[in-house]
C-alpha cells in the first residue's frame, strides 16, 4: 500500500470527525469573508467624518465574527483532540493485538523489538495529522474565499486567482515525489541509529570492553553519517521550496500591490476597498505560508504511517470460528503428523523432511537430535507455531487447518527457548491475571517447580515486581516461572523446547520426575539433550537431517 493510501484510510476511518471539522472551518471562513467587508465600510465612514449608530453596529459585527471564528476554532481543537485520542488508542491495540498474531514465518530475518518501535511514529502521526487538518483546510478556504472576495473588486482578480493555483499545484508537484522518498529514507536511518543504542543498552555489560566500545562507536558513527547523509538530501527539498515560497509571495505582494493601487488611482476602487483588499491579501500570503509549512509536515505524516504499516502489512493467522471446529472437551487431543515438510522462507532446503508421527493421550515423547536436526521446528509446528510447507498435521483426525486455532492453543502450553519473564509482578507472570486459580494451586505448582523458598526469600514475595527478560534475578528462576505458568494454565499437551538448562541437575530431576509423572492428565512433548528426561519418556524419537531415524 502507497503512503498516500494510508493517509486516504485515515481519513476515512475518522471522516465524521473530519467533516465536522471542515464545516467549523466553513463557517469560520464565511465569517472572516465577512470582516474585510466590515472594516471597509467602517474605513469610508470615518472618510465621511460620521461617528453615527451604524459605524457603532459595524464595530460590533466586526468584533462578534471574530469571536465567532475563535469559538469555531475551539470546536475544531476539540475534535481534533478526540482525533488524536483515537488514533493512539487504535495504534496501541493494532500493535497488542497484532503481533502475537502474526505468523510466525512473518518474522524471518525480522527483529520484533525493532518493529515495535514503529509505534513511536504514531506521535508523530497524532500531531502531524490533526495539525493538518486544521491548518491545511483553514488554509485552502481562506485562499479560495479570499479570492472570490478580491474577484467582487475586479475581474482582474479572477485571472489572479488561476494563476495563484497553477503556481501552487505546480510548486507541489515538482518537489512532493522526491520530499516524500528523502523522507522515506531519512527515516529508514534514524530507525536503524535507534535500534544500534537499543542493542548497545541491550548489550551494555559486553560493551564495556574497550575493543566492543570503540566497535559501537564506530558503528554508530556509520548509521549517523548515512542518517545525516539523506536527512540533508531531505532538506535540500525543503529549502528548494522555501526559496520557491519566497519567489511566490513577492510575486504575489507586488502583483496585488500594483493591481491595487492602480485600480485606486484609476478610480475604478475607492481606498476602503483598498485598504480590505490589502487584508485579505496579507490573508492570501499567510494561508500560503501555512500550505508550505504544512507540506513537511506532511511528509512526515506520510512516512510515520509508512512506518507503522511495517506491521500493520505483516500478514497475521486467519481464524475463521464459524467455519473451523472446535475440539470436544471431553475428548483427549491425539496428534497425528502425515508426511510433513518444512523450509523456511528464502530456503531450498527443508529442515524437516517426511515427518509421520502419532502422539497419543498422556504420551511423554522426548525429540532428541544434534543442533540444526529440526527438533524446535517440529516442536512448533506441532504447536501451530509454523505451518508445514508440505503434508498434513491431524487432530483427532481433523485436520488441523480446520481446527479453531484459539481453541487448540488454549488446551496448548508451548514454552520455547526464547521464553522469559515480561514487566510485571511474579504473581502477573504466573497467573497472568486469572482470578479463577487458587492461592492453593499457585502455593502448589510453586512448591513442585522449586519457587517455594525464593519466593519465600523476596520482602514482597509473588508481588516483587520484575524487569523484562527478568535481569534482576536468576535465569533458572526465570525458567521455573515460565514452567509454573504452563502448568497453571491446565493444558492438555505441553510442548517444552530445552526448559529446565539453566536449573541445577538435583532441582531439575525433581521438576522432570514431577512433569513426567503418568498421574499428570497432560500429554508432553519435550526436546532436550538432558538424559533425566529419557528414563521417564514412554517414547523416544531422534531426528538426524530432519528425518526420523
Amino acid at each position: 500500500m502507497k503512503p498516500l493510501e494510508r493517509f486516504k484510510n485515515l481519513i476515512l476511518i475518522d471522516k465524521r470527525d473530519i467533516y465536522q471539522i471542515i464545516l467549523y472551518a466553513l463557517f469560520g471562513g464565511l465569517i472572516s469573508l465577512t470582516l474585510p467587508l466590515g472594516i471597509q465600510s467602517i474605513i469610508n465612514f470615518l472618510q465621511a467624518g460620521k461617528a453615527s449608530t451604524s459605524w457603532v453596529i459595524l464595530i460590533v459585527v466586526v468584533v462578534v465574527g471574530v469571536i465567532l471564528v475563535g469559538i469555531f476554532k475551539i470546536m475544531q481543537y476539540r475534535i481534533t483532540e478526540n482525533l488524536q485520542q483515537k488514533i493512539f488508542v487504535r495504534s496501541s491495540f493494532d500493535f497488542a493485538y497484532r503481533f502475537p498474531k502474526i505468523k510466525h514465518d512473518q518474522f524471518y530475518n525480522q527483529y520484533p523489538p525493532e518493529l515495535a518501535n514503529r509505534f513511536f511514529d504514531t506521535l508523530t502521526v497524532q500531531k502531524g495529522f490533526s495539525k493538518l487538518l486544521l491548518d491545511i483546510s483553514t488554509a485552502i478556504l481562506q485562499i479560495l474565499f479570499g479570492m472570490i472576495l478580491l474577484s467582487l473588486y475586479h475581474s482582474f482578480f479572477i485571472i489572479f486567482g488561476f494563476i495563484l493555483s497553477g503556481l501552487l499545484y505546480l510548486i507541489f508537484k515538482a518537489n512532493f515525489s522526491k520530499g516524500l522518498e528523502t523522507s522515506l529514507k531519512e527515516s529508514k536511518y534514524k530507525y536503524k541509529v535507534a535500534h544500534w543504542i537499543q542493542e548497545i543498552a541491550r548489550n551494555h555489560l559486553s560493551f564495556k570492553n574497550q575493543n566492543l566500545f570503540n566497535f559501537s562507536l564506530n558503528k554508530n558513527d556509520e548509521l549517523v553519517s548515512d542518517y545525516l547523509e539523506y536527512r540533508e538530501k531531505h532538506f535540500k527539498i525543503l529549502k528548494r521550496q522555501f526559496i520557491q515560497l519566497v519567489g511566490f509571495k513577492t510575486l504575489i505582494t507586488a502583483g496585488l500591490l500594483i493591481v491595487g493601487g492602480l485600480l485606486v488611482l484609476n478610480q475604478q476602487m475607492n481606498i476602503g476597498q483598498f485598504v480590505a483588499a490589502e487584508i485579505i491579501i496579507l490573508t492570501i500570503i499567510n494561508a500560503v505560508e501555512k500550505l508550505f509549512g504544512g507540506l513537511e509536515l506532511f511528509y512526515d505524516v506520510l512516512t510515520s504511517l509508512e512506518k507503522l504499516g511495517a506491521v500493520a502489512d505483516l500478514e497475521i493467522e486467519k481464524n475463521n470460528n464459524q467455519q473451523n471446529f472446535m475440539i470436544d472437551n471431553n475428548e483427549p487431543i491425539t496428534i497425528e503428523a502425515k508426511n510433513l515438510h518444512y523450509k523456511y522462507p528464502n530456503s531450498d532446503v527443508c529442515i524437516l523432511n517426511n515427518i509421520n508421527l502419532t502422539i497419543k493421550p498422556k504420551e511423554r515423547l522426548l525429540i532428541k537430535g544434534e543442533n540444526g536436526s529440526g527438533k524446535t521446528t517440529l516442536v512448533r509446528l506441532l504447536g501451530k507455531i509454523l505451518d508445514p510447507t508440505s503434508g498434513v498435521l491431524y487432530i483427532n483426525d481433523v485436520n488441523i487447518n480446520k481446527i479453531d486455532i484459539e481453541n487448540y492453543r488454549s488446551r496448548t502450553a508451548l514454552v520455547t527457548s526464547s521464553d522469559s519473564t515480561f514487566e510485571g509482578t511474579i504473581l502477573d507472570n504466573i497467573i497472568c491475571k486469572n482470578q479463577s486459580i487458587s492461592i492453593n494451586e499457585i502455593n502448589s505448582i510453586l512448591e513442585k517447580v522449586k519457587l517455594t523458598e525464593f519466593i519465600k526469600s523476596l520482602p514482597l514475595g509473588l508481588d516483587t515486581p520484575l524487569f523484562p527478560d527478568g535481569k534482576q534475578i536468576n535465569s533458572s528462576v526465570v525458567q521455573k516461572i515460565i514452567i509454573a505458568r504452563s502448568i497453571l494454565s491446565k493444558p492438555e499437551i505441553i510442548l517444552l523446547e530445552d526448559p529446565l538448562t539453566k536449573v541445577d541437575n538435583e532441582q531439575s530431576d525433581e521438576i522432570i520426575k514431577y512433569l513426567m509423572d503418568e498421574k499428570h492428565p497432560w500429554t508432553i512433548v519435550i526436546t532436550n539433550a538432558n538424559k533425566d528426561w529419557e528414563k521417564y519418556a514412554t517414547k523416544t524419537i531422534t531426528l538426524k537431517n530432519g528425518q526420523i531415524t
